[in-house]
């Protein structure tokens, strides 16, 4: 197997990691958004949305990854880190990333309302030597968020 076809199956099993997160975020009445934090093929850190239940607007999954992913490492510089995460992030997440200096960004499905890459074109508010690869699991990723919040506004969740 090349290089290329090995990254492509570990991004996917990976994200696939990140949407079980996200579909346990929506068990609990969450937004439906998983991250995942590897480093040396290890994963180090799992999160998901929990605003509703810390009653926190920042409790953002990649918020959360991050900072068990720097608790973990004892680091607060996640520059041998990859982010996995099922929906783009938005600019709060995207400054803790830059400021993280997480060196990989693993991107599902794009947000376009509030997207830092979709909404405010904003790539280069990333650490500069950030890679971010997106549309890894993107379907599978749009539909979690497209079923929670039908759920929601049949009166459902």
């Amino acid at each position: 197997m090349n290089e290329t076809l090995l990254e492509i199956s570990t991004d996917e099993f990976y994200m696939r990691e990140a949407l079980k997160l996200a579909r346990r975020a929506m068990e609990e009445g969450e937004v439906p958004i998983g991250a995942l934090l590897v480093c040396n093929n290890q994963m180090i850190a799992k999160a998901y949305n929990q605003t509703e239940k810390l009653t926190d607007t920042t409790a953002h999954a990649e918020i959360i990854g991050i900072t068990s992913a720097s608790e973990y490492l004892g680091a607060k510089f996640l520059n041998q880190c990859t982010m996995y995460v099922t929906l783009e992030p938005c600019m709060m997440c995207a400054g803790a990333i830059k400021w993280s200096r997480i060196s990989r960004l693993v991107i599902g499905a794009m947000d376009e309302k509030e997207g830092f890459i979709s909404k405010y074109d904003a790539v280069g508010v990333l650490h500069p030597k950030t890679l971010v690869t997106h549309g890894i699991l993107a379907n599978e990723s749009a539909q979690l968020l497209r079923e929670f919040f039908m759920s929601k506004r049949n009166g459902k969740g």
